[in-house]
């Protein structure tokens, strides 16, 4: 019964605007509607979702959407990387150019290389997606959840799992030297692996999206929006990026007891890390 409601799951943009604007739903214009579900890909992502990804989980999911993007990948360091035998679990931490496939693509090595001993750390609007969520640890850090937000990070790191973090929360953006790089990471990573002895695996994924994503973003800071905008664009930056290569560098995991250092506050060895991953 769980995975027949599973399979039923549909992006539903009038759903969710009578959901989020209730009686006022009706006043959105027609043409802004059309707009969303455009921009959204509502019908190609419902195809997906209900065609060749219906009833698949956790890694079997996450190899359907690489196989369904095309992804070509480069992958560097991963073999090199030490077992979990023993109990040793990781933090692994990665820059996010992009916004959706560099999750579900490193969720996917991951998965292989630790036979599916992973939790990703994520915005709980991803876990409707129903086949990646046997992989998450939801968090909600506007809604009413937000008061369950430690929680939720002490039961990843209390787990016997690896946890998949992309610490800068967002993806990232395009600076004024017309670099392409994360916002600055937070510390969290860094205080629950010192408390729980997790090392710490960087890692680089290539890759970035188009001119007019970044342009909408800079656009969003400089008017101090509160609601995220250039977020509605990331599924259409998504598809835009079908059949791209990407290299994903992993480097040696760096032993917890290195940010123990009082040389460093967690909030600066978070961007020692930052620096780390953009070096590999």
């Amino acid at each position: 019964m769980e995975h027949q409601e599973e399979r039923e799951f549909r992006v539903d943009i009038d759903a969710i605007l009578r959901d989020k604007a209730g009686a006022k739903a009706k006043y959105v214009p027609g043409f802004v509607v059309a707009w969303l579900k455009k921009i959204l890909h509502q019908d190609q992502v419902n195809e997906f979702l209900t065609g060749r990804a219906a009833g698949k989980f956790g890694v079997d999911f996450l190899d359907e959407c690489v196989d369904y993007l095309e992804m070509d990948m480069d992958v560097r360091g991963l073999d090199e990387l030490p077992s979990n035998e023993g109990g040793r679990y990781f933090t692994i931490v990665s820059n996010h150019p992009l916004g959706g496939e560099d999750g579900v693509a490193l969720g996917k090595l991951i998965c292989h290389k630790y036979d599916s001993q992973m939790y990703y750390l994520v915005n709980d609007l991803l876990m409707n997606l129903k086949g990646l969520a046997p992989l998450c640890i939801p968090i909600n850090k506007t809604g009413a959840q937000c008061r369950n937000f430690p929680q939720m990070v002490e039961s990843a790191f209390q787990s016997e799992k690896n946890v998949l973090m992309f610490p800068a929360g967002l993806c990232s953006r395009k600076r004024d030297d017309g670099s392409i790089r994360d916002l600055p990471w937070k510390k969290t990573f860094i205080t629950k692996s010192v408390q729980y002895h997790r090392d710490v695996i960087p890692v680089h994924f290539s890759g970035q999206n188009s001119e007019r994503f970044y342009n909408i973003a800079r656009w969003c800071k400089r008017l101090n929006l509160k609601f995220n905008v250039a977020m509605l664009f990331l599924v259409d930056e998504m598809y835009k990026n079908v059949g791209k290569h990407f290299t994903v560098t992993f480097g040696q995991p760096i032993p917890w007891q290195t940010f123990t250092d009082k040389s460093k506050t967690p909030a600066q060895w978070a961007q020692w890390m930052q620096d780390r991953v953009y070096e590999l």
